[in-house]
């Protein structure tokens, strides 16, 4: 049995007897009632013993809760691997990989899928790709071929996808589609239909209890051989696996919030190895981790040539480059993207990217130019927008609350500049500036507006850049600077991944599209961009980060707790000799994952160890976390490979 307990020491089977009138149904993977220490829990059967190596008289089971095999020994072995790679506990795994049981769903009958035609020709989504033919080959014959792929711009990715699925499927083998949203969802899902015989199940924690349950059950009981959804999917039951994908593994929404905070591309690399099966890691830019599989021999590149790429591609250019700029380099919205995006309007839409949300996310004092802080917490204020009425005022980010009062307690100044200027200001400026011009703001807590099919400003944030018919005819990309400057070990990689996404919503350069950049043009990813080379950028990030012991090229594990909870895990845990722990450093508690008491200290240390160890070390601290757990000491949190190291 494994039962639904979430204790560290605890993480092992447990030895149950079957009662004669349960026999025939607690059968491996079925999910069932025990009674453990002293309370009904759920649990999964894992195997049927004739014996036990428990000396004395085995509980009974309590019921079966249900006859249907959830959990298969496929999605049980990746949910013990995963569980194993981020220090984590089997049960936290499978409260991820299988979903709630909905009771009225799992007792309807059964339909077959509706047949659809096939895919009625079109261009070949893979022709700019000179190996594409050759991996599409081995999917067809049932091989396995691994690849990290940069995809043309625009909507072809989702159609390329659906084809790599569907030669899977003629080689007889099934497939999983992993994206980070709805919207690619929608492209990929649409695009799979097209070209299978029978409609991919969708599998997304939007969906609902019912539509969930439903499109699992749909793979469990192999009727629906591709499977395509948000990163839970990762788990599905897909029978006969030939091929997992992954798109844009870069973005943030990959990455599990939950313990043990698995990453989407490492489940489906774990379960591609499990599996024998193909993998392909997809996007418009490169990950390191990308690079480090490329490198590793691992993966395959899979390449446009280079006259495609500038043929399908908008033409980039650096503001800052320009002649008759310098003058105005300092200027948020330069003269070459003032031009840039008046000459296009009249052919077409301008998307217009913003790093920030809001109104003004960042203010200082006006007179001494000291960052704005709140009173009461420290936290940063902001303006959440035009200050029309005396009560109104800057509130703070973390605590939430409002000074409309508020003087600096440095100089006793009482206007603000701003230093940092969101979505909602841009789109009033840029309103102003371009008054014929119809503006359409897309923010990450609203549904994606429509383009219209006339020219239109659109001003977005990163991720949430809407399509426009036929594409847009130009593009400006703003504050790129302080998307660099973010203090993250990724920040970089995130400004040229967002700078591409844009980039790829914009007309090939053959039908005049271009991207202006806003951003320091000696920075190397501005440099990546304009030449259209993130492969060779993730592969200098991935030396680089080699030189430094970070990973992917090294192995880290983050533990954040009170210092003496910290301090007593490393001291229990039985480390590699090539370790090393960097810390502590205090974190403040709106940094903190879920709050946390802002009175309680708390510190981060970082354990640093070769890849080749990687194995031991977490091992290690899993097997100390397992002892603190038993002695009730306070919990640490451990998260193995963390993306948020600044």
């Amino acid at each position: 049995m494994a039962v639904d307990v979430l204790l560290p020491h605890l993480d092992r089977p447990f030895d149950y007897a079957v009662p004669a009138h349960l026999d025939e149904q607690a059968q491996p993977g079925v999910r069932v009632r025990v009674r453990f220490a002293g309370q009904d829990v759920d649990g999964f059967v894992l195997e049927r013993r004739d014996s036990s190596e428990h000396r004395g008289p085995l509980t009974p089971l309590r019921r079966v809760v249900s006859a249907e095999p959830v959990l298969t020994p496929a999605v049980l072995a990746l949910a013990r691997a995963v569980a194993d790679r981020y220090a984590g506990t089997l049960a936290d795994v499978l409260r991820l990989a299988v979903p709630p049981r909905h009771a009225r769903t799992e007792k309807e009958v059964p339909t077959d899928p509706p047949v659809v035609p096939g895919a009625v020709g079109g261009p070949d989504p893979w022709r700019d790709h000179p190996a594409g033919p050759a991996f599409l080959a081995r999917l067809r014959a049932g091989g396995a071929p691994r690849a990290v792929w940069t995809a043309p711009p625009g909507r072809v990715w989702a159609d390329a996808v659906a084809a790599a699925v569907a030669a899977t499927v003629e080689g007889g083998r099934g497939a999983l589609v992993v994206v980070p949203d709805r919207r690619d969802l929608d492209l990929v899902e649409v695009a799979a239909t097209a070209r299978l015989p029978a409609p991919p199940a969708r599998l997304e924690a939007d969906l609902g209890p019912a539509a969930r349950y439903r499109a699992f059950l749909s793979a469990l009981r192999g009727s629906a051989r591709v499977v395509v959804g948000t990163r839970a999917a990762a788990f599905a039951p897909v029978a006969d696996l030939g091929l997992v994908v992954i798109w844009d593994d870069g973005d943030d929404q990959h990455a599990e919030l939950r313990a043990p905070y698995p990453h989407a591309r490492e489940v489906l690399a774990l379960r591609a190895g499990l599996d024998g099966a193909g993998m392909l890691v997809g996007g418009w830019s490169r990950t390191a981790e990308g690079a480090a599989l490329v490198a590793s021999g691992w993966a395959r590149p899979l390449e446009p040539d280079r006259a495609a790429r500038r043929r399908i591609w908008p033409v980039i250019r650096l503001a800052a480059d320009t002649p008759g700029d310098q003058a105005a380099a300092g200027a948020r919205v330069p003269p070459t993207a003032w031009r840039t995006a008046h000459d296009a309007l009249p052919h077409g839409s301008v998307l217009v990217q913003v790093p920030r949300a809001g109104y003004l996310p960042g203010v200082a004092c006006a007179s001494c130019r000291r960052p704005a802080r709140c009173v009461s917490c420290s936290g940063p204020l902001q303006l959440p927008g035009p200050r029309s009425a005396p009560s109104e005022g800057p509130h703070c980010a973390w605590c939430g609350r409002v000074w409309p009062a508020w003087t600096c307690p440095h100089c006793q100044g009482r206007r603000f500049r701003a230093t940092a200027v969101g979505v909602e200001r841009t789109a009033e400026e840029l309103g102003r500036a371009f008054p014929g011009a119809a503006v359409v703001v897309s923010r990450a807590d609203r549904e994606l507006p429509p383009v219209p099919p006339g020219g239109a400003l659109v001003i977005a944030t990163s991720g949430v850049e809407p399509f426009a018919p036929g594409g847009y005819a130009a593009a400006l990309l703003l504050d790129g600077d302080s998307l660099l400057a973010r203090p993250d070990l990724r920040a970089a990689e995130e400004a040229l991944r967002r700078w591409r996404n844009a980039a790829a919503l914009v007309r090939p350069a053959v039908d005049g599209g271009v991207a202006v950049l806003v951003a320091d043009p000696g920075a190397t990813a501005a440099q990546a961009l304009v030449r259209g080379d993130p492969a060779g950028f993730a592969e200098r990030d991935l030396a680089e980060r080699r030189e430094l012991g970070l990973p992917p090229a090294a192995a880290v594990v983050s533990l954040t707790g009170v210092p003496d909870a910290v301090d007593g895990l490393l001291e229990a845990a039985l480390l590699p000799r090539e370790t090393a722990v960097l810390g502590p450093v205090a974190i403040p508690a709106a940094d903190r994952a879920g709050g946390g008491d802002a009175a309680t200290v708390e510190v981060r240390k970082l354990v640093r160890a070769p890849l080749a160890v990687r194995a031991d070390l977490v091992a290690a601290i899993r097997a100390a976390v397992a002892v603190r757990s038993a002695r009730r000491e306070p919990a640490v949190r451990v998260v193995v490979d963390p993306r948020d190291l600044g």
